[in-house]
């Protein structure tokens, strides 16, 4: 069993990146943008509402305050500040989420602060306290073995292994940095590929395919399928 996850209301204002409507065809979970790298209140609401009308789970995706930067830029954010400012983030798009008839049941770190978790302690145990601080024990998405998903297990929160379709690994298991050559793959062969062999090596019990990519809603809609006649069962990770 795998659930299919992928980022989505990455917009702002008249601005549009992800394609929300056919992606929220293909996916079990939603990161929904929260402000802070991208989406605006109008974005929330509509991506909530399309997500709870499709039976799509809906998760915060937080992130540094670095819309300039789409969030991808490291940044050094005290450790109080930053589990203020993820709180802050679940807890807006909590009210749209309600608003629409769900509720958010997860959290995902976006960009430069996911990739901070995996090594730096001290972040991972902020993103944790903002959890915390939202008010609930909600499942948090990581990369396996990194310290966000020790925090969280630390914590007493659910820890969710995630792997990704389309973004290439270092020899550690770690996701290549963007500005790598090759980092994002696009060709749609090996996107489909890494997404059968890491599904039939249990690497994640949550499979990212990104939607900011071009044709990225086909391509994900291709992985599905070829998934599903693999015999591999997806739905929302429990």
């Amino acid at each position: 069993m795998i659930d299919l996850n992928a980022d989505l209301g990455e917009g702002f204002g008249r601005w549009t990146l992800t394609d929300d409507e056919a992606l929220l065809s293909v996916v079990t979970s939603a990161n929904v943008a929260c402000g802070f790298h991208a989406g605006d209140p109008s974005t929330m609401r509509r991506v909530c509402e399309l997500a709870v009308a499709r039976g799509v789970r809906i998760g915060a995706q937080v992130s540094y305050r670095d819309l300039a930067g789409f969030g991808r830029r490291a940044m050094d954010v005290p450790a109080r500040e930053l589990a203020d400012e993820v709180a802050y983030q679940i807890g807006a798009l909590e009210v749209f989420a309600r608003a629409a008839g769900g509720a958010v049941t997860y959290v995902k770190p976006h960009g430069a602060l996911y990739n901070r978790t995996v090594r730096d302690e001290v972040q991972a145990a902020a993103v944790v306290e903002g959890v915390r601080l939202a008010g609930g024990a909600l499942p948090v998405l990581g990369l396996p073995g990194s310290r966000l998903l020790a925090a969280a297990a630390a914590a007493g929160l659910p820890g969710v292994p995630e792997c990704f379709a389309d973004r290439a690994y270092t020899p550690e298991r770690t996701l290549v940095p963007r500005s790598e050559p090759g980092a994002v793959l696009h060709e749609p062969a090996e996107v489909i590929a890494q997404a059968l062999a890491l599904t039939g090596q249990g690497a994640g019990r949550s499979l990212c395919l990104h939607g900011d990519t071009p044709g990225a809603a086909e391509l994900a809609a291709r992985v599905r399928a070829e998934l599903l006649a693999a015999g591999v069962r997806i739905e929302a990770f429990a």
